[in-house]
C-alpha cells in the first residue's frame, strides 16, 4: 500500500504541532535544574556566600564536599556560618557562578545523558557516578567526589 499524500495544509499543520511538543519538551528539561543565583556580601577582606545552603541541596551533593571544592579552586581557607560560607579574600559572584557550572559539569551531570540525576557511589577506593536516568555508570575525574 502507498503512504498517503498530504497536502501543503496537512503538512505545515503536522510540523507545527511537532515544533510544538519540541519547544515544550525544552522548556521542561531547561527549567527542572537550574543553579541558584549567587547571594554575596564582602566584609572587609571576607567573602560571604550567603545562600551557600542553596547549592548542595540543588545539587544534591554533600556541603561539606561542594565547600571543600570552592575552597581548593579558590585556593583560599573557607568555612560553613550557618547556611553562609565564608572566604578569605574577595571573590566576585562570577567566580562562583562559574566554578559552579564546572562543579555541575564534572561532578553531577551524567556525561552520558548530560541528566543531572545523578548519584556518587564509592567502591574500592574508586568514585563513580551513576545515572537514575539513564542507568551509565562512569568514573569520576577529580577528587571532591
Amino acid at each position: 500500500m502507498l503512504p498517503k499524500i498530504l497536502t501543503k495544509a496537512e503538512y505545515e499543520k503536522l510540523l507545527k504541532r511537532i515544533q510544538g511538543n519540541l519547544s515544550v519538551n525544552k522548556r521542561q528539561t531547561n527549567t527542572r535544574f537550574e543553579l541558584p543565583i549567587v547571594d554575596i556580601m564582602w566584609e572587609g577582606q571576607k567573602t560571604y556566600l550567603r545562600n551557600f545552603v542553596e547549592f548542595p541541596q540543588v545539587l544534591r551533593r554533600d556541603p561539606d564536599k561542594v565547600l571543600k571544592y570552592l575552597s581548593k579552586e579558590f585556593a583560599v581557607p573557607a568555612e560553613r556560618i550557618g547556611d553562609k560560607a565564608m572566604f578569605i579574600g574577595r571573590r566576585d559572584p562570577d567566580d562562583f557562578t562559574r566554578l559552579f557550572q564546572i562543579y555541575v559539569k564534572d561532578y553531577v551531570e551524567c556525561p552520558t545523558c548530560k541528566s543531572p540525576d545523578t548519584k556518587i557511589v564509592k567502591e574500592n577506593r574508586i568514585s563513580f557516578l551513576i545515572c537514575d536516568a539513564c542507568g551509565a555508570k562512569s568514573t569520576m575525574k577529580g577528587k571532591y567526589a
